[in-house]
């Protein structure tokens, strides 16, 4: 008698969402991701220590959408967080949504086409709107600001995900996490391409975000 085994394969891409007390933000950042056109992914949120119960708000989309997992752990700040997410993730292409961001409903189905027709490519980024303030500080000198169109943003990372691991993920720096990533891929030669089709939505209106605290503050 010969036996079949269920062969499970991975999504192409994974999305992480790092939360922490944003629920009811976070729904709009779960419907347009749900809402695009482009359905090979799984999503992986980690709750960063909410207290707003985050988990109770977003069960809805639990129960009706498997591919979408739900993490909490002890609060220990954005990085360690997103590099939860990193170490729990399946798909061929680790990505970014920020819990207060959302996605145009093409902005999967854009980038897929994009790294399939460059098979090479390792590493694919840039293409956002941004609603809000323009300027976050200086991740060298906080007093200063400049402006966002001059920097990378994490939310629109396309990464492969043996590249993301062999990189270490991201570094445990006080700002500018995504853009120590990036330097450190350029260091290492990696094959990254850069898109100006602006599909992902960067809300930098939200007062309590870490980069306009220090922007306030400095």
């Amino acid at each position: 008698m010969s036996s079949t085994k269920t062969i499970i394969s991975s999504p192409f891409f994974s999305v992480i969402i790092t939360t922490y007390n944003r629920a009811q933000l976070l729904k709009r950042a779960l419907d347009s991701l749900i809402n695009q056109t482009e359905q090979d992914w799984e999503a992986i949120i980690v709750d960063d220590g909410s207290t707003d119960e985050t988990q109770t708000q977003i069960l809805s989309y639990l129960n009706e959408y498997p591919q979408i997992k739900y993490f909490k752990k002890n609060h220990s700040g954005q990085v360690h967080t997103k590099n939860e997410g990193v170490r729990l993730s399946t798909g061929k292409f680790v990505s970014f949504l920020d819990s207060d961001d959302e996605y145009t409903v093409h902005h999967l189905e854009s980038r897929k086409h994009i790294l399939v027709q460059n098979p090479t490519l390792k590493f694919l980024h840039g293409g956002v709107k941004i609603i809000g303030i323009k300027y976050v500080p200086d991740r060298f000198d906080h007093s200063k600001n400049i402006s966002l169109d001059d920097c990378v943003i994490g939310g629109t990372f396309f990464i492969d995900r043996s590249v993301l691991l062999l990189l270490g993920a991201f570094s445990d720096v006080v700002l500018g996490e995504d853009a120590d990533l990036y330097d450190r891929a350029v260091g290492a030669g990696i094959s990254i391409l850069k898109t100006n089709s602006p599909t992902y939505i960067y809300h930098h209106e939200t007062e309590d975000s870490i980069t306009n605290n220090l922007r306030l503050n400095s």
